[in-house]
């Protein structure tokens, strides 16, 4: 089965894991392309999440399905001695592991990154 659903990129090996051991886990987005991606999604969607940077992806990437379970964006304020902003967007979204899948097909949409991407087998699961 291949689906389209968008892309958050650049996540932490560790997160990734973390949401394969424990099937529903809590992330932190501050990535602004991801915080936007978010903007577009509402709860009960589904996501593509992978450890590899956006100029990375491609036909042949792998990473996890997830469906978003709750979402809470927030701003906090920056002490001036660590940016040149005052403020940072967060989002903070519950994902709940739906499966493995590998990248087909990437596209931009409406300054939104979609993958084309096909459920992977067990079998099929070289992530590591």
């Amino acid at each position: 089965m291949v689906v389209e659903i968008p892309l958050l990129s650049g996540i932490a090996r560790r997160t990734l894991d973390a949401l394969m051991r424990n099937p529903i886990r809590t992330v932190e987005i501050r990535n602004a392309r991801n915080y936007m991606t978010l903007e577009k999604v509402k709860e009960g969607d589904l996501v593509f999440l992978t450890y590899e940077s956006l100029e990375d992806v491609m036909r042949g990437t792998e990473g996890i399905i997830a469906m978003v379970t709750r979402m809470e964006k927030s701003h906090q304020r920056v002490p001036w001695e660590e940016s040149d902003e005052r403020e940072i967007s967060i989002c903070r979204v519950q994902l709940k592991l739906v499966g493995l899948g590998r990248v087909v097909e990437v596209q931009e949409k409406n300054g939104v990154v979609f993958v084309k991407v096909r459920e992977m087998l067990h079998h099929e699961i070289s992530m590591g």
